[in-house]
């Protein structure tokens, strides 16, 4: 018996209305905007689901076709295609689609010059910018696949090379700058991004290190006294033995180290009793060697002798082989305990040599991204996922991806931001990168503490290094005054989940990841792509994280952020900003540039929540003003496939505001409500307001007593005392009896302050400016006389907290 691959609901033959055909050649059009071009000199086309493609059954759009002699014409509306039938097949001249969208013609054999990119398969050894692939979207308003060379799936749903010979096998997209229709229809073709289990959203710790259990069950429970939240455990290679007394690498391992690790299954049981997932990394390249545990029954199940020594070779091109690599190698663990296998595949195209036609074409790394998703999610109780490096296209369906071992800089983390918002455009959203830097480098407290709150707002936060005593990614390594900002992101983290979750499912539904570039929204603003280290963070916020040292003179941190229309508020301070413009922001250590949008709604977890990644007992939400605002709060049991046949719950937030008055509504859920707490406290803080005149609560139609706080310095208005069932309903309404209700205050004291006690300046200096700054304010013109005393770069923070 051979490996049974779960079966998949491939739908690979297109509707016969969607298809034309001229001599040699067939088009199919998948959608108005999206055309497969193939040609075949035998006529032999492929019908076959391809490593990326298997739903080419679509609904048929409208479209036109006229075919004479030597012209087949295909006009879709967006799209109209040209081709002069000739026994050359595709040629520049014989080949041509115009995208009305643009009003740019493709002819066969161009480059996409345009391209916005995708993603790279690894960041290992990187010190900086990589070279990424192309990926699906340009501003020239047509991309390519070419799927020619790719594998097929068989009737037994394992992959098959092509047929041989000189054909062709394109997709064409011409969706103009229409960005999220391109990812949404490229998704309906190769299939959704899967819904990732909750409690991956949480902070993960994994470190290249030779612990024993004992260290390793400390360090679980050190983070727990200093309160900062964990969710993933991962044991990377000194899980098993590395010293193997024979000519294997020691890479590859599947038997317990016990002399560091005495009592597998009881670790695992207490990792699982601390709220922690648990997984162990892989290297499967080297085979299976006489050392390990398991050689005698791989042997004996792949008609080898154990007497005889020699290792079994890794196959996975092997259906048998890949039979036993599962059932024998990887189920045993799992029974243990083991959540998921971190897949560490840095061998390239390293395969036996059985089934050649295959193992020629075949990548590795993607058939085992593949095999290892479906594996972990067999019996249909467990919600599958990987963790392994980028395969190329249809790897979206195998989230996550492992970025690899990047060096410790500046650069890596200055790159890092625009690697993560750009993979978006191949649908690949669940990136995770070691935060901190992997190896080599320079430790430094201000990166460390910089990539932490970069890693709060990227898809993964995983602390990982490389096995060096000098280098650790323990938040307290830094010293204290490191550790509490660093574990104030880390809590953040995990008080964000209610909101990353919501975006999750947004990613499963509609293609749109949760970090994705700016011209998503403005695709026909030069400004959204001109700033790479910004992105949007799912539909409330956007985010630039400092990516630079601070400057030594001001001691504050830098960035250029490009607000696009309307209003926007600092998602930490409250202050307002003007968009349409390019904006300037400085930090300190504890800062972090993120931005909501006038009307944003963000749900947190309570501080009382943070210790688990479950829909949260307490729920926090904050509320900015200036528009009206919607949020839909999507909640399952976090971890089975329940949720696709509808055990899920949504509640709808929306918002209301004008000028006076700002009106809050939280919908009662609707859909299955099992998984929720049976009463929520939820606490209200509304942002960048003044106190209101009139408050008014209503509780499923009842009036509600709840307890209110005014903080004037943070101009937040704070609701607390609400409980909420799952079928309640909530109305909160604020007002003011004349003028406004949003808080107009004036900053720029304080600001100038908080820059002048950062600022490497003599006191003296300091407080002679201070005594000065109300004739400063205004007139900020009178700085300049204390030009002589400033550095540019301090000159230029003064005048940026002085005119804002």
């Amino acid at each position: 018996m051979t490996y049974k691959h779960p079966s998949i609901p491939f739908q690979p033959v297109a509707d016969p209305e969607a298809i034309a055909r001229a001599p040699q050649v067939r088009f199919t059009v998948l959608t108005d905007r999206l055309i497969r071009l193939e040609y075949s000199p035998d006529e032999q086309f492929e019908d076959r689901p391809s490593q990326a493609f298997w739903f080419r059954r679509q609904p048929v759009p409208s479209f036109r076709f006229s075919q004479t002699d030597s012209l087949v014409e295909i006009d879709t509306g967006a799209l109209h295609l040209s081709y002069r039938v000739t026994p050359r097949g595709f040629r520049r001249d014989t080949l041509s689609i115009t995208v009305r969208a643009t009003g740019v013609t493709w002819r066969y054999g161009d480059w996409d010059h345009q391209n916005l990119r995708g993603t790279g398969r690894t960041l290992d050894g990187a010190d900086g910018p990589i070279e990424l692939e192309h990926g699906l979207l340009s501003r020239s308003g047509w991309s390519l696949v070419d799927d020619s060379d790719s594998l097929v799936f068989d009737e037994t749903g394992w992959l098959a090379a092509r047929p041989a010979g000189k054909r062709r096998d394109l997709y064409f997209l011409g969706y103009g700058h229409d960005y999220a229709a391109c990812l949404q229809d490229y998704c309906k073709l190769t299939g959704r991004v899967p819904l990732i289990p909750r409690w991956v959203l949480g902070n993960w710790w994994s470190r290249y290190w030779e612990y024993s259990q004992a260290e390793l069950q400390n360090l679980m429970l050190e983070f727990q006294r200093r309160e900062t939240p964990l969710s993933v455990c991962i044991i990377d290679m000194d899980w098993h033995i590395t010293k193997t007394g024979n000519a294997s690498s020691g890479w590859t391992g599947y038997t317990w180290n016990r002399e560091l690790f005495p009592d597998p299954p009881g670790l695992l049981r207490w990792l699982h009793e601390q709220g922690l997932r648990a997984a162990m990394n892989l290297h499967p390249a080297d085979g299976i060697w006489p050392h390990e545990q398991m050689y005698s029954e791989m042997a004996k199940r792949l008609g080898i002798d154990p007497q005889d020594g020699q290792p079994v070779p890794f196959d996975i091109v092997d259906p048998e082989f890949t039979r036993h690599y599962f059932e024998v190698l990887h189920h045993p663990y799992e029974e243990q305990g083991v959540d998921f296998w971190w897949m560490d595949w840095q061998q390239g195209a390293r395969l036996s040599e059985s089934r050649r036609e295959v193992a020629e074409k075949m990548d590795p790394l993607w058939w085992l991204n593949h095999l290892h998703f479906y594996d972990l999610g067999r019996d249909g109780k467990k919600r599958p996922f990987i963790f392994s490096r980028w395969g190329g296209l249809g790897n979206h369906r195998y989230p996550i991806g492992f970025s690899g071992d990047s060096v410790v800089s500046w650069k890596s983390l200055a790159f890092q931001p625009y690697f993560t918002a750009t993979a978006a455009n191949v649908a690949f959203g669940w990136w995770s990168h070691d935060i901190g830097g992997h190896m080599f480098g320079i430790e430094d407290p201000e990166l460390y503490t910089r990539w932490v709150q970069f890693g709060v707002f990227s898809p993964i936060l995983r602390l990982h290094c490389t096995k060096n005593p000098y280098q650790d990614r323990a938040p307290w390594a830094f010293g204290e005054d490191t550790f509490q900002v660093a574990r104030a992101a880390l809590r953040l983290r995990h008080a964000l989940i209610p909101y990353l979750y919501s975006m999750a499912w947004r990613f499963h539904q509609t293609a749109i990841p949760l970090c994705a570039p700016m011209y998503y929204e403005h695709p026909e603003d030069e400004n959204a792509y001109l700033c790479p280290n910004q992105y949007l963070f799912g539909d409330q916020l956007l985010t630039a994280p400092f990516v630079a040292p601070r400057d030594g003179d001001t001691g504050l941190s830098q960035a250029s952020v490009w607000l696009p229309a309307g209003e926007w508020y600092h998602f930490f301070s409250g202050e307002r900003f003007s968009g349409g413009q390019w904006v300037t922001v400085y930090g300190g250590l504890e800062d972090i540039p993120v931005f909501a949008r006038a009307g944003a709604i963000v749900p947190l977890a309570g501080e009382e929540s943070l210790s688990n990644t479950d829909a949260p007992q307490h729920l926090r939400l904050e509320v900015f003003p200036g528009g009206g605002g919607e949020f839909v709060l999507y909640e399952d049991d976090g971890v089975s496939g329940a949720c696709q046949q509808g055990a899920s719950s949504r509640i709808r937030i929306t918002q209301m505001w004008n000028d006076s008055r700002q009106i809050l509504r939280i919908e009662s859920a609707q859909g299955e409500t099992y998984h929720l707490p049976a009463h929520r406290q939820v606490e209200l803080r509304f942002r960048a307001i003044r106190q209101p005149d009139q408050v008014r609560i209503i509780r499923s139609g009842q009036p509600l007593a709840v307890e209110t706080s005014w903080n004037e310095a943070e101009s937040v208005f704070t609701v607390r005392g609400i409980s909420l069932t799952p079928s309640d309903s909530l109305d909160v309404e604020l007002s003011v009896n004349a003028g406004s209700l949003r808080q107009a205050r004036d900053r720029r004291a304080e600001t100038a302050r908080r820059y002048l006690r950062a600022f490497r300046l003599p006191s003296g200096v300091k407080s002679e400016i201070d005594r000065r700054l109300p004739q400063l304010l205004a007139d900020p013109n009178l700085l300049g006389a204390a030009a002589s005393y400033l550095t540019p770069s301090q000159l230029a923070a003064l005048e940026h907290a002085l005119k804002e």
